[in-house]
């Protein structure tokens, strides 16, 4: 993984987090002037217990921790130890990050490979991780990922990948920061572009394929959904069919939403909410508000609440433009504006992106308003009220790395993201005796 500084353009870390030119310069200089370190006394911390240290270590943040690995032999293998690993699930914080792929939208990479693309020859896939926190941006590869795969939906530190090519749906769920993949049974009916929805908790996996049963571009919709289920309790549902979906339902964003044991999707024409039930087994719509004058709605998961985002076009009754926040009270029907661009902002905003729309992705406390077509974006912190324009990422059209022309052309899809080093909730579907289909990269 490499890492970036918007303060300065460093040289990139390596994929293990090895820290930068300037990082490792002002440690050597600290540490080679004691006055500035007087407190680092090794006759003290050569002594601290093992059991003590590796707490501290749980603590650190991914990057910080695999550079943390190259100090000796033991630490290196924390990432192998059990009795590290089962530490780290008990006290180590949420990191409520994001991870972005570029990428043309899924539907192209599908009509592209269902025409004849060649998708067995595309270079190895990057993602693009972003913490909030300190505005920074890492670079992750994806090279164990075999070819014919795109990122679908994210939950509990896994990433679900889905297959492009047009029938039953083939899953895999991968950890980026460990590389490790793990793939489920495929669906059971033939599917081409579906919305896919992923929870995953210390101790069970849901997923629900909804919508989009097509073999072919061209194809008539037939709206049905499917659900899988695993727990830790033995209990496990492989593909079950759920209710129907509501009449005359477009999923044509593709982008699936957890809230409190739900499933939510935009509709489009007209717009509206789709909720899934997992524990009723029931689909609902709900209407959204000021739908007749909405533009590039999203809906985003943030603290255990549903917010829609979405831009306000509405020329009557002295409603000024706006970006506006809703979200869904307790009785699950009404929205509650919460929130509004300042007018200022969204002059500039709406200048920039010039109507090509923008998507938005949300996590914890952050949001982030990503601009259609240009590498500009702005984070918002839902509990400061603080809007800010965030540094572009410096490895999409910076690096010098060969790019396809698909890649140049391509824009950033994001997602939640919680870096983990460790899900063992993957391991209930060795519990699972099917004979998966082999990878075949």
């Amino acid at each position: 993984m490499e890492a970036f500084n918007p303060s300065s353009m460093a040289l990139p870390f390596s994929y293990t987090f090895t820290s930068s030119t300037s990082s490792s310069s002002s440690s050597a200089a600290a540490s080679s002037n004691p006055m500035l370190t007087p407190w680092m006394d090794s006759r003290i911390w050569s002594k601290l217990p093992q059991r003590l240290l590796d707490r501290v270590l749980a603590f650190l943040p991914p990057p910080a921790f695999f550079r943390a690995r190259c100090v000796c032999k033991r630490w290196y293998g924390l990432l192998f130890s059990n009795s590290f690993l089962n530490l780290y699930i008990q006290v180590s914080p949420r990191q409520r990050w994001f991870l972005f792929f570029k990428h043309k939208s899924l539907k192209s990479y599908i009509y592209r490979n269902n025409n004849g693309g060649n998708g067995e020859n595309r270079a190895t896939c990057e993602g693009y991780l972003f913490d909030p926190h300190d505005l920074a941006w890492y670079r992750i590869s994806f090279a164990l990922l075999p070819s014919g795969f795109s990122p679908a939906s994210s939950s509990g530190g896994l990433v679900c990948w889905v297959s492009d090519a047009a029938g039953a749906k083939s899953l895999i769920l991968c950890n980026p920061i460990t590389g490790s993949l793990t793939q489920l049974p495929p669906t059971l009916r033939p599917r081409l572009f579906p919305s896919i929805g992923l929870k995953v908790s210390p101790t069970s996996i849901d997923v629900t394929v909804a919508g989009d049963d097509l073999i072919s571009p061209y194809a008539v919709k037939n709206l049905s959904a499917e659900s899988f289920h695993i727990d830790a309790g033995g209990f496990y549902s492989l593909w079950g069919t759920t209710s129907s979906l509501p009449r005359l339902c477009s999923l044509e964003s593709g982008r699936t939403v957890h809230v409190n044991g739900k499933f939510y999707s935009m509709n489009y024409s007209p717009f509206s909410v789709l909720a899934y039930d997992i524990a009723a087994n029931t689909w609902s719509n709900i209407q959204a508000p000021m739908r007749r004058f909405l533009r590039s709605p999203s809906l985003v998961e943030s603290r255990g609440k549903l917010i829609l985002v979405a831009a306000v076009e509405k020329s009557k009754l002295n409603v000024p433009r706006s970006l506006r926040l809703w979200s869904l009270q307790a009785c699950g029907a009404a929205w509650a504006e919460i929130e509004r661009m300042p007018l200022q902002l969204y002059i500039q905003f709406a200048e920039l992106e010039a109507g090509n729309g923008f998507d938005v992705v949300g996590n914890g406390e952050f949001l982030v308003i990503m601009i259609r077509g240009s590498d500009k974006a702005l984070l918002f912190d839902l509990f400061m009220k603080r809007w800010q324009w965030i540094p572009p990422c410096p490895y999409i059209n910076g690096g010098g790395n060969y790019r396809t022309e698909e890649e140049e052309d391509g824009e950033l899809h994001g997602f939640a993201y919680e870096p983990r080093l460790a899900t063992p909730v993957t391991g209930l579907l060795d519990q699972l005796t099917l004979p998966f289909q082999a990878f075949t990269g």
